[in-house]
């Protein structure tokens, strides 16, 4: 049976932007969102999952990226919220995304699944 530990959703987004540098983002999402989860990006681009899985495979990769400030957020007894820093970087570009991330789980069939992800650019 899955659990909604801190570190159990470190390690499923530590999967997620894994996939998202080896190009397999589409993949990894559709298997691991529910069927009515979104994608709220920082662009103001609001993605449900069968975009996510039709593109994202497809997105320029991701070179690296740190997570940082994670913080676990009980929101009921079958979910939570995930909420941490990442700063990423693109082969060639110049300066990190940074942005503040919020990931929110619920227990599908005893298993973590992705109900919410929301990206919020951080000022400094």
């Amino acid at each position: 049976m899955g659990s909604l530990t801190l570190e159990r959703l470190l390690e499923l987004e530590h999967r997620g932007w894994t996939s998202l540098c080896n190009n397999e983002g589409g993949t990894h999402y559709g298997t691991i969102m529910t069927p009515e989860a979104v994608m709220v990006l920082t662009n103001g681009m609001t993605l449900d999952r069968d975009i996510i899985t039709a593109s994202l495979n497809e997105s320029p990769p991701w070179a690296s990226f740190e997570i940082s400030d994670a913080q676990l957020i009980p929101t009921g007894s079958d979910s939570a919220a995930l909420v941490y820093t990442a700063s990423a970087t693109r082969a060639g570009q110049d300066e990190p995304f940074v942005a503040l991330m919020t990931s929110v789980y619920r227990l599908v069939d005893g298993e973590p699944r992705l109900a919410l992800y929301q990206q919020t650019t951080r000022t400094h």
